[in-house]
């Protein structure tokens, strides 16, 4: 594939994540809610810079971020010094998560919380995580307890906590396993786990991105018996009245340099880094070095451009759509329009196509990508339909937050423990860009309008779409193990019992 064809895919994919919800939204404002020309404008042109935005960063991101965790995962490896390994993973969990755009977003929009506060404790959540994470990975720990554990500490401290970071610390968990740290901490944990010799490490390199985003709900927690916050009315509702083109285009361009300033400061602590171990350590060829270095640029314009997009055109009118919809007579109808937008987001997610296609060779093929894209479609509707619920009946988020992990952790007891590894790592697939840059927004809009508390009935909408999938994926590991002793027992005069799909099953 030529450089020129590998650019037009990613922006393809960014293009694939974009259109739906644009397509939706567009039709939303010129059909039935009306909208103010200008703020319609800012949406289209804010789409644009997030799929130009998106199609950057990944196509920067596995240039540089992944060679870059792919090759210190492998020194780490060599150096088979069990402390060292811990220490750098700490590091790298701080450092990649500074710069993770959802984390950016959700950070933004929070309106009670300092955003350098919130990133920088996030960000140490997810080091102590990693490092856990490869701890685990060192010494075959079973994931199926450390989650016990750990989500049993999460919800203690969630029952004495401030009813106003609950919601917050676990979008915060939903949000660190996004586009930057999924691909960077996975090829640091395949690296870790080749250490091991037994049959088992590599399928303990699972796992790891559904650990890290413990951290996160955990420190968050913390953070809310020593950090008070104020009621605040989010920004978001103040958006600017352009009084004509020239003015939007002027906004746009103001922002551009917010936007580049705050993703170098995120980037900076990576570069160091890499630069760290390039001198000490690695000592990669030229050729490589510029590989990562144009990376990196990448990255950064994409990321840039990305933000610039969220800022000025996609969370201001997805808030002021919240709000539309609320203030109407009908406000029920945010349940169905969500699940709407819900469905096609993850659709649109091109790390779920790689998630199912991985479900399938796992199950052998009683799983086909198909019906487990179906399952996650479903799951992430429901998330952002119970969210809307939420919304408008002030529903406590534990009230689903708890029954729903209490689920997940049972089913772990009737899966093989790689589908429940998948299934912890799927939250960060199924909660992408789009569910903190315009769900979220969507969400704090409604509840704005129906006088609620935004921070405690709008926030938890990533966690409920991280959430869900934990179920789903799940089940579809349990069918699996009904598909596979079914086709173990019927005789061999009844060809093809084994390869039904799924949902053929259900038919049946």
């Amino acid at each position: 594939m030529s450089n020129l064809e590998f650019i037009l895919k990613k922006l393809k994919e960014a293009l694939s994540c974009v259109l739906p919800i644009v397509t939706v939204v567009s039709l939303l404002c010129l059909l039935w809610i009306p909208m103010r020309t200008d703020l319609m404008l800012a949406f289209l042109i804010g789409a644009l810079f997030l799929v130009v935005g998106m199609g950057l960063f990944t196509l920067g991101s596995e240039l540089s971020m992944t060679q870059i965790g792919t090759h210190i995962g492998s020194h780490l490896t060599s150096s088979r010094k069990p402390v060292l390994i811990l220490a750098v993973s700490f590091v790298l969990g701080f450092a990649i998560t500074l710069a993770e755009p959802d984390l950016m977003v959700l950070a933004n929009n929070v309106p009670s919380i300092n955003t350098l506060v919130l990133v920088i404790v996030v960000s140490v959540g997810v080091g102590l995580f990693l490092m856990l994470s490869m701890l685990r990975i060192l010494n075959g720990i079973t994931l199926r307890w450390m989650l016990i554990g750990f989500y049993l500490l999460v919800f203690i401290l969630a029952l004495l906590s401030d009813r106003g970071f609950i919601p917050v610390a676990f979008d915060a968990g939903g949000v660190t396993t996004g586009p930057m740290t999924v691909p960077f901490v996975m090829a640091l944990g395949v690296g870790v786990a080749s250490i091991r010799s037994d049959e088992n490490a590599q399928k303990d390199s699972f796992g790891l991105v559904g650990l890290a985003s413990i951290g996160p709900i955990l420190v968050v927690l913390l953070l809310g018996f020593i950090y008070k916050t104020t009621p605040e009315k989010s920004s978001l509702g103040n958006t600017a009245l352009y009084a004509d083109t020239v003015a939007l285009g002027t906004d746009y361009l103001r922002t551009i340099p917010d936007s580049l300033r705050e993703m170098l400061m995120a980037l900076l602590p990576i570069v160091v880094l890499y630069l760290i171990f390039q001198l000490v350590a690695l000592r990669m060829q030229k050729a490589a070095v510029l590989r990562i270095v144009l990376g990196l640029v990448l990255t950064l314009a994409g990321l840039t451009l990305f933000l610039t997009g969220v800022h000025v055109g996609f969370s201001p009118l997805g808030y002021i759509l919240g709000e539309s919809m609320a203030a109407l007579q009908f406000r029920f109808l945010l349940i169905p329009l969500g699940m709407l937008m819900g469905w096609f987001i993850i659709q649109a997610e091109p790390a779920v196509h790689v998630l199912n296609k991985q479900v399938e060779e796992l199950s052998g093929g009683a799983i086909s990508a198909k019906s487990m894209g179906i399952s996650l479609s479903i799951a992430v509707a429901g998330a952002v339909g119970l969210s809307m619920l939420r919304a408008i009946t002030n529903l406590p988020l534990l009230w689903l937050i708890g029954p729903g992990y209490l689920i997940s952790l049972a089913l772990s007891f009737f899966v093989p423990d790689t589908f429940t590894a998948i299934a912890f790592d799927s939250g960060g697939v199924a909660s992408g860009p789009l569910t903190a840059a315009f769900l979220l927004p969507f969400a704090m809009g409604a509840v704005s309008a129906m006088g609620g508390d935004i921070m405690t009935n709008a926030f938890g909408l990533v966690a409920l779409v991280a959430m869900m999938p934990l179920i789903t994926v799940q089940i579809m590991g349990v069918v699996s193990v009904i598909v596979s002793r079914r086709s173990e027992a019927v005789p061999a005069a009844a060809p093809g019992y084994g390869e039904y799909d799924v949902i053929e099953l259900w038919e049946i």
